[in-house]
């Protein structure tokens, strides 16, 4: 099983004309292993995996472990709130060669722990290692920590993307948890807090932008160096705050598109950046010099 640590990038999926620009998406994969990236997570939030069709999630996974080439973990995003469609998409992850799963906790029905917990019983039973998924802002779901707990006994699962946004409910994961299970950040502006009390790195959308700074700053904070790694920390803090100014991933693909990466073409019913918006990323890109 490789190793999850470090800067690993939850990446966009590009479109043409309402279609998957697969020659854009190995070109962003291909960028981001040259940045010295940790790992790439097809198919998640950021990848738009709500408004794919299931052949096209599966191209997109099936492109992501071939362009990656075993230079890094693919982690595919494998979630849904029905665990019979959650349970499939994990097993054609599985057939297409991914290293792990990401498996978001179940949106809009709000199961129970206990639901929670044979929900991600039952995707263990693939026999792919699964990393949790925990964003309550955007489930309507939480995933306590004696629950993650609980789930952290079985062999086949391994991590979680923690996205609460409470240090508490993190530091009681990394208490109550099986030894070697591990705890990566889901937001950016979390990496370095939850680095300093035990966790191995971030699951970022600010690393399409630019990678070669969320690796430097994980780098910092995993080795030690902290005081380097708030300095990082503090210039990141503009840019991160830019990729949330609409709903995540309008702003990151706008960015991209800036960079002349990619199209910023978004799916409905995500919808196109603001002018004020679009000014307003323009001038923070161009602070930090990655827009000329």
């Amino acid at each position: 099983m490789k190793e999850l640590q470090g800067a690993m990038t939850a990446i966009v999926t590009p479109f043409k004309n309402n279609r998957i620009d697969i020659e854009g998406y190995k070109r962003l994969i291909e960028r981001q292993l040259s940045a010295g990236i940790n790992g790439i997570i097809p198919v998640g939030t950021t990848g738009e995996s709500a408004t794919l069709s299931f052949t096209e999630h599966q191209k997109v996974i099936d492109t992501a472990v071939e362009t990656v080439a075993g230079a890094v973990p693919v982690i595919a995003g494998a979630g849904a709130n029905s665990t019979s469609e959650a349970v499939s998409l994990t097993k054609y992850a599985k057939k297409s060669g991914a290293d792990y799963v990401l498996s978001v906790c179940p949106y809009y029905n709000k199961p129970t722990q206990e639901g929670l917990y044979r929900h991600f019983s039952e995707i263990a039973e693939c026999g792919i290692p699964v990393i949790l998924y925990n964003v309550p802002s955007r489930t309507g779901s939480d995933i306590a920590p004696d629950t993650v707990a609980r789930l952290s006994e079985n062999s086949n699962i391994v991590a979680i993307k923690e996205a609460s946004g409470s240090i508490k409910q993190a530091t009681e994961i990394l208490l109550k948890a099986e030894k070697g299970f591990t705890v990566l950040s889901g937001d950016d502006f979390m990496t370095l807090p939850l680095i300093s009390i035990g966790a191995k790195g971030v699951i970022s959308v600010t690393s399409n932008v630019w990678p070669e700074a969320i690796v430097s700053l994980t780098d910092a904070a995993l080795s030690g160096n902290f005081d380097e790694a708030k300095e990082i920390n503090k210039k990141l803090y503009m840019l991160h705050k830019a990729m949330f100014i609409e709903t995540n991933p309008i702003p990151v693909k706008t960015a991209c598109a800036m960079l002349g990466l990619v199209s910023d073409e978004v799916r409905l019913p995500l919808y196109r950046m603001s002018n004020q918006h679009i000014s307003d990323l323009k001038s923070v890109l161009t602070n930090y010099g990655l827009l000329k």
